[in-house]
């Protein structure tokens, strides 16, 4: 009774976060109902039974994907005014891109059929020596689909260099730390003697001495006579 109350309260909370991510105007907030669909779909795999994938989705997934997401779009100075300009332009097509997506979809929940062992399967403990939900998986993921796995990672790692480019673009007006030019600076630190048993009230806070200004030139005077003369 517990677990099916558990399992609506979550399912229902996933579908809405999901909802939110697409419905919301601001992309900070899609990224924060993004990551709370991803702890309520943990919670899900938690009760399925399938403490690695939970533990992999809050870990992996919101520790790191979706905090990067939120890094990007606070990082990123877009101006997302002027990007929603063109939906209407391309909102036709948009829909039958999604159009042809969710016939996809359909094709594919139509012909899913589940294994006639997969309801025993499920009731069946796991015997004493046998695998471990995390060891059958890891076997699966490095033997039988390796590539896919390894490929996964790639554009992972695509994504996360694409993130780095673009937000260490040059920039007109951007103020950077130049380390060299600093340390190169003579004025910034004074060495003291301090005699000892004198203590810190014998120094005497000197302000480093003010860089020297040329002399200014003097326009001559119309009538003649220098500053110095007698009028």
């Amino acid at each position: 009774m517990i677990v099916g109350l558990a399992f609506y309260l979550f399912a229902a909370v996933l579908l809405a976060a999901a909802a939110m991510v697409v419905l919301s105007r601001n992309p900070v907030h899609s990224v924060l109902y993004l990551i709370l669909a991803f702890f309520n779909a943990a919670a899900l795999f938690l009760i399925a039974g399938a403490e690695l994938l939970a533990m992999t989705l809050v870990i992996v997934y919101v520790g790191a994907v979706a905090v990067l997401f939120l890094f990007v779009v606070m990082m990123l100075d877009i101006d997302f005014a002027r990007l929603r300009e063109g939906f209407q332009r391309y909102a036709p097509i948009g829909a039958v891109v999604g159009g042809i997506l969710f016939l996809e979809l359909l094709l594919v929940l139509g012909t899913w059929q589940f294994a006639s062992e997969a309801t025993a399967l499920r009731a069946a403990p796991i015997q004493q020596g046998g695998l471990t939900n995390t060891e059958a998986l890891g076997r699966i993921l490095y033997t039988d689909y390796v590539y896919l796995f390894q490929l996964a990672g790639m554009i992972l790692l695509v994504a996360m260099i694409g993130a780095i480019v673009l937000t260490h673009r040059q920039r007109p007006g951007t103020r950077r730390q130049s380390v060299a030019e600093q340390v190169a600076r003579s004025n910034t630190i004074s060495l003291e003697k301090v005699p000892v048993g004198v203590g810190v009230r014998a120094l005497s806070i000197r302000r480093p001495p003010e860089p020297e200004l040329e002399p200014r030139q003097l326009a001559p005077d119309p009538h003649g006579q220098g500053h110095g003369g007698h009028h």
